[in-house]
């Protein structure tokens, strides 16, 4: 790896980053943050994209436009994959309550939204209008394995891989066509980093055996990631939980980055960087789910330096919370996260 001497913009950081090279400084990207949080910590903010910018985050983004096509009596809504929601969460994404899809007749009836609707990569657009050059851009989105979870009930979805594969590749199939094409789109329309938000793991391990991901999820998994790559994008591949036991899969698909490190899973930074950090980017992993609610901004700052000292060296790191900016963050404690990798993330003769 190669180390660079001169002060960057954004785009060059995370891109020197993402090539596993040394850029000026650890860039800091989040990839959702709650609105809530971000209005908190700077209320004039036009948007999201304008609270990355303004905040010094250096990726702006968004992810896919999925609109509600029914409302339901119960007060649940259905968007344009069938699936129904709760109305009135709290969270940036909903939690699915129910899919359309059961029987193999389901499945074949089952048709995807369209990925070539006008408004499908939502504000992307926009944001490519006002800050390419300056900022990464970012789109996140997913492969094979979530839609059809959320298509079929996780449960289902995971069973079936066992019982009845045949349903649930067929599913899997119907789902990655759509969201290649999805991503295919963001990319010619200026996304430069994609996220693929996929998760296969929960903090006590994987939510299916290594084998069946291998012969199951990691086909269409690398489909995915070699069209982005072949569309000249970078990929970050993000999952939660506890992915020792693929790890390796992950990084031979040719992703650039891999996230989030969930330190609440037992996954350690400087483990994981030692383990595939010659390979991939290395980015995350500020925990969330206790030190960002409950902690103090001394707290978060003491993490962040030990994250850059676990995970920086020579480059090739990109610093983000272990999930999310959700809802019960503290927002007091996700500026600190941001002045702190601002303050201690930059490299020698800097």
């Amino acid at each position: 790896m190669r180390g660079v001497d001169k002060v960057m913009n954004s785009v060059e950081r995370v891109h020197v980053a993402l090539r596993l090279e040394q850029p000026d400084r650890v860039p800091i990207m989040e990839f959702i943050i709650d609105k809530k949080v971000a209005g908190a910590i700077l209320p004039a903010a036009r948007d999201m994209p304008d609270f990355m910018d303004r905040v010094d985050l250096d990726g702006v983004g968004c992810g896919a436009c999925f609109r509600e096509v029914r409302r339901n009596k119960d007060g649940t809504y259905v968007d344009e994959w069938g699936v129904t929601y709760q109305s009135g969460g709290t969270e940036a994404v909903p939690h699915p309550l129910r899919g359309p899809i059961k029987t193999m007749d389901d499945a074949k009836a089952y048709i995807p939204p369209d990925p070539d609707a006008p408004y499908r990569l939502g504000s992307l657009p926009d944001i490519v209008s006002r800050y390419k050059g300056r900022r990464a851009i970012c789109f996140h989105h997913r492969a094979a394995f979530m839609w059809s979870a959320y298509l079929m009930g996780l449960d289902n979805l995971l069973a079936s891989l066992l019982a009845e594969p045949d349903l649930a590749t067929l599913v899997m199939d119907k789902v990655l066509e759509a969201n290649m094409r999805i991503v295919r789109n963001a990319i010619r329309a200026g996304a430069e980093v994609i996220i693929l938000g996929d998760d296969y793991a929960h903090n006590r391990g994987l939510m299916m055996s290594p084998a069946v991901f291998e012969e199951l999820i990691l086909p269409r998994l690398c489909k995915m990631v070699h069209m982005i790559k072949n569309e000249g994008a970078f990929c970050i591949k993000h999952s939660d939980g506890n992915i020792y036991p693929i790890l390796e899969m992950i990084v031979s698909t040719g992703c650039d980055g891999i996230n989030p490190i969930e330190p609440v899973a037992g996954m350690d930074l400087r483990t994981v960087k030692r383990l595939v950090g010659d390979r991939v980017c290395i980015t995350g992993n500020i925990d969330c789910a206790h030190l960002l609610p409950h902690g103090t901004p001394e707290d978060v700052e003491k993490a962040v330096i030990q994250a850059i000292r676990d995970a920086g060296e020579g480059g090739g790191y990109i610093l983000t919370s272990s999930n999310s900016i959700h809802s019960s963050v503290n927002p007091a404690n996700f500026a600190a996260m941001i002045d702190a990798t601002h303050r201690h993330g930059l490299y020698a003769g800097q």
